[in-house]
């Protein structure tokens, strides 16, 4: 054998490249993209005085973000990089954007304690991002543990948008509505409140015919006043969330009662 022979390279390969090396699937990112830059968008705005403009940004972000969830999931174009790329354009569309709207609309009248609450809503969302991610394969898919971020977003951009299309300018009721509000938004998206995700919801299944009908209807609902109807579905699914926490903590009271009710019966015979 020649001692002169380049030896061999019998090192093991190591495992595939990740997806980042490899590609990332274009349509449900294009979809983040477009989120995010509804989201920068909506800043931009803001710091040039068109509240409406800015809060129809955050709208329009949220619809971008359903999308590409849905998206991803139906074409199976789902991946880690998606995820944390979908939480980064989330934070930028559904925590800084909605917080920034709120401070400068109202919420500078109080000063510190106005950027302050701006802040906590933000840093909450950023945690409640971060728990998503970890969290994303143990809750059931039907379900948010805590209000989603582009839920609380929808929620202080419509009521924007709804107060501007009834010409509500007095900022002194405003500013404490808002107040409050930053302040419960930000406390439910990190609580263990359930709120529904409708990410069971198969599409591509058969419906009633009846289901057509009600899509119809809700698109002329929609259609016909926007600014009041984003608002009142806003409304309708954050006291949706907390009519199931309260059913929820009921049955277990429920539960606990009886469970007790049988273990003293059997003591006392």
């Amino acid at each position: 054998m020649n001692q002169y022979q380049p030896k061999k390279n019998y090192r093991k390969k190591g495992p595939k490249m990740d997806t980042i090396k490899k590609g990332v699937y274009i349509l449900p990112n294009f979809l983040t993209s477009m989120g995010l830059f509804c989201g920068f968008f909506s800043i931009i705005s803001t710091m040039q005085g068109d509240y409406v403009r800015a809060a129809w940004a955050i709208v329009i972000a949220g619809v971008f973000d359903g999308l590409d969830g849905r998206i991803a999931r139906m074409t199976h174009t789902t991946s880690k990089f998606g995820l944390e790329y979908d939480s980064l354009a989330d934070l930028v569309a559904f925590g800084v954007a909605p917080a920034l709207l709120s401070y400068s609309w109202v919420l500078d009248q109080y000063g510190r304690l106005g950027w302050l609450a701006a802040f906590l809503y933000v840093g909450c969302g950023a945690v409640r991002l971060a728990r998503f991610n970890v969290m994303s394969d143990t809750v059931k898919s039907g379900f948010f543990q805590g209000l989603p971020i582009p839920g609380a977003a929808g929620m202080v951009s419509t009521t924007v948008i709804f107060c501007f299309h009834f010409n509500f300018v007095d900022k002194l009721p405003l500013s404490m509505i808002f107040l409050l509000m930053i302040f419960l938004l930000a406390f439910l998206m990190v609580s263990s409140i359930k709120f529904r995700s409708f990410k069971d919801l198969d599409l591509r299944s058969r419906k009633p015919f009846s289901s057509v009908v009600l899509i119809i209807m809700l698109i002329v609902i929609l259609a016909a006043e926007p600014q009041v109807m984003l608002f009142c579905i806003g409304v309708l699914y954050l006291f949706l969330g907390l009519l199931l926490h309260i059913k929820d903590l009921l049955n277990r009271k429920k539960i606990k009662d009886s469970h007790i009710s049988s273990v003293e019966g059997k003591d006392g015979k």
